[in-house]
This record gives structure tokens, sequence and C-alpha cells, in this order.
């Protein structure tokens, strides 16, 4: 069992606004779900701003995001005010510290295939709101992932803030109802994410959007590609963390099979589907969409490998996760196999011995050293360096213009550099 982190502060989280609703809900006025509609539905969006560029991508999402939680919510807070208050969490959830990564994909994608087709001058047609709706449900999907891993590897926070699963335990402790407070807030934690699943697919096929984001004429002749990209993309990732949770019940330290959970879970789910979806969109050439899809796979396999070194050892006011997490939750990531083979039987089992549970500050220090010391690390970096520079040849390549490839090439060189 890990050790849990205090959480009643909320983190900046408004555990009490939730905890009083979810727990007193039934009790509530006749006309509380009126009023809960009444706020929500209060700021419509007008007009959606088109990004000018891929640094724009995560407001003009943000935008969409805000506009679909609006729209649907009614729906959710009339079968009752705790419904409501879960769509409230979700909505907190989603749109509150997410890097964007995976939206900003689909508009690269997006960009391209409209750059190749040469049609990025005014008044041709083109029109990017297909492309943020479906960056926008990406988003839902990833707030799905993340709160369903959070109860997988029992993490106590997210970005700095309880965990959704511990602030429903919390809540359920706080009054004193039957049952199992960890039960509880495991249950609607999984619901939540459950949720976000579910309206992720509404948005991305126009359910519950705003009148002001109208289908393109492109996405009539490219729906059903899209479609397929999308499906595509849900199994894989769902099939990643199958394969994910296997492997540490397993305790396989195989590198190949570390590398097996990173293509879908990671390289296809945050990279290369997105940009293969963003050129679908666009009507983009099966040239195309074949060059983005080994951008996008070598792109992701770089960002996964980052990621599992900020997992062991990354700064927590960065990453917003305890630090050496990966350690501590049993993970068997690329780093972690590849140090456990580089090992001898006496330091492998060593660092063995530092995996799966908690460990204190010279513990980690000590699983870091010997990552460092068989030379883990360096290979990672190694192999972030050819990842990139093979990703970058592929882009330079691209027959899009040059402002199109210069971003994308940006943007990939960000993904595997990140501290964060």
């Amino acid at each position: 069992m890990r050790r849990r982190q205090p959480i009643h502060n909320g983190g900046g989280r408004r555990i009490g606004g939730h905890r009083d609703i979810i727990r007193n809900g039934p009790e509530c006025p006749p006309d509380r779900t009126a009023s809960l509609i009444a706020v929500t539905s209060a700021h419509p969006v007008d007009q959606f701003a088109i990004p000018s560029g891929l640094d724009d991508v995560p407001a003009a999402v943000g935008g969409v995001l805000d506009d679909f939680f609006g729209r649907v919510f009614p729906h959710a807070a009339a079968i009752d005010p705790v419904v409501g208050e879960a769509a409230t969490m979700l909505r907190e959830f989603t749109m509150n510290g997410g890097k964007r990564i995976r939206p900003t994909l689909v508009y690269a994608g997006w960009r391209c295939g409209v750059s190749e087709r040469d049609r990025l001058r005014p008044g041709d047609g083109d029109n990017p709101a297909e492309a943020l709706r479906a960056g926008a449900a990406i988003e839902l999907i990833q707030a799905c992932a993340l709160v369903h891993d959070d109860i997988i590897d029992r993490s106590d926070t997210r970005r700095g803030r309880p965990t959704i699963h511990r602030e429903l335990e919390s809540t359920h402790a706080d009054a004193g109802w039957s049952g199992s407070p960890a039960a509880f807030g495991v249950a609607g934690a999984i619901l939540i994410g459950d949720l976000a699943l579910s309206w992720a697919d509404d948005l991305f096929h126009g359910v519950g959007v705003a009148e002001e984001m109208p289908a393109g004429p492109l996405r009539r002749g490219a729906a059903r590609r899209a479609g397929a990209v999308w499906a595509a993309m849900r199994t894989e990732v769902l099939g990643g963390q199958i394969l994910d949770v296997v492997n540490e019940s397993r305790g396989n330290e195989s590198v190949s099979a570390a590398y097996r959970v990173m293509e879908f879970k990671t390289a296809a789910y945050t990279v290369a589907r997105p940009l293969e979806l963003g050129a679908t969109l666009a009507g983009g050439s099966v040239e195309l969409i074949n060059a983005l899809r080994s951008i996008g796979h070598d792109l992701g396999i770089a960002f996964q490998l980052r990621d599992d070194l900020l997992g062991v050892f990354g700064d927590p006011e960065q990453t917003g996760k305890p630090s050496g997490d990966d350690l501590v939750a049993g993970k068997r990531t690329a780093l972690i196999a590849v140090g456990l083979n580089r090992a001898g039987a006496a330091v492998g089992g060593e660092l063995r011995g530092l995996i799966g549970r908690e460990l204190s500050a010279e513990e980690l220090a000590r699983a870091r050293e010997i990552l460092v010391d068989v030379g883990a690390v360096a290979d990672m970096e190694q192999r972030i360096d050819h990842l990139g520079e093979r990703a970058q040849a592929t882009i330079t390549a691209l027959n899009t213009d040059d402002s199109v490839r210069a971003e994308l090439s940006a943007l990939g060189h960000r993904l595997g550099h990140r501290q964060r």
C-alpha cells in the first residue's frame, strides 16, 4: 500500500464545493438543478479563435472544451445534482493543467494536409473547426486515461493536486458514510473516467458542439477515414494499457516488452495518430499520412523515453508527480528494463529490491545512481537523440510550406527535451 499524501486541503481544487454537493445532493431543494444549469450555461461562446500558429492551439482547444462542457452539463445536472457535480469535477480536471500536446499535433497534421494541397489561401473553404474539435475530443480521452491511470497506479496526486479517486475517498470519509471510502473513491473515479470517454465520442462526432463550429466541406469526404483513425487510436491506447498492466504484474523485465507498450500506449496515441487524424481531416495524401506516421512513431517513442527519465529523475515542482514515482509504482519502463538488463546479478538484485515500494530519500538516490552507473540513462538519451534526428529528417522532406515544416520541427524538438 502506498503512503498517502495529505489531501484535505485540496491543493487548489474546490474539494469543499464538490463534497458539499455530493454529500448533500439527495437533500438539495428542487430548484437546485435548475440553478446549476443556469449558472453553467450562461457563457456561450460566440466565436472561436482560429490559431495563427501551433502555440495558439492550447487556448483555442480550451475554448472548444469550455463551450462543450457548458452545453452538455444541463443534461448531466438534470439527472441529479450529484451527477452534475461529477461532471464539474471532470470539467475542472480536463481544463486545468494539461499541456494540450495531442490537440496541438492534430492541428499540426491538419496544417500539413492543407499546406500540401496548397489551400492556405483565405476563402478557399478549409475549416479548422474539425481539427480543433478532434483535438478537444482527444483531451477527453486523455482525461479518462489519466483518471484511470491514477487508480491503477494508486497515485495520490496529479499535477500537484489530489487525484480524483483520492478526492472522492475523502468525501466519503468526511461524510461518515457506510462502506469503504477507498472503494467509493475508486468506483466514482472509474465512472467519471467513463463519462469522459463517452463525451469524447460525442465531441468528435459533433454532438453538443456550438453552431458556430459547422462541418467544413472537407469533413464530408474525410469523415469515414478520420473515424477509422479515431477508432484505431482508442483501441490502441487501451490495448497498450492492458499490456502495461500485464507486464507489471508478471514482472516482465524485457526491453522489447517495454517498447511494445510504448508503441501503442504512447507513440501511436500521443503523436502518430493525432498527426494522422489532422492530416486525414484535411484530405492529406497517402504519402503525407505515411510520412507523418513515421514522424509520429519516432517522436512518440522519444516522448515516452523522456517521460521515463522524468518518472525517476524529474523535479516534482515541474512534473506535478512525486519524485521517483515510476519506481514506487513498479512500472516496467524502458529505462528500468535497460537498467535491470545491464546490471550484474548483485546490482540487478539491489535495483529490483527498490522497485514497487515506498522509498526513502537515500533509497531513491541509490536507485538513480544504479541507473546512471550501468549506462541506462545514457542509453535513453542516445535513443532520444537518434529518434529525434530521424524524425527531423523526415520532416525536412515533407511536401509542405517551409513555415509548416518549421513549426512541426520545433514541436518535435520540444517533445523529446521537455522537463515536465
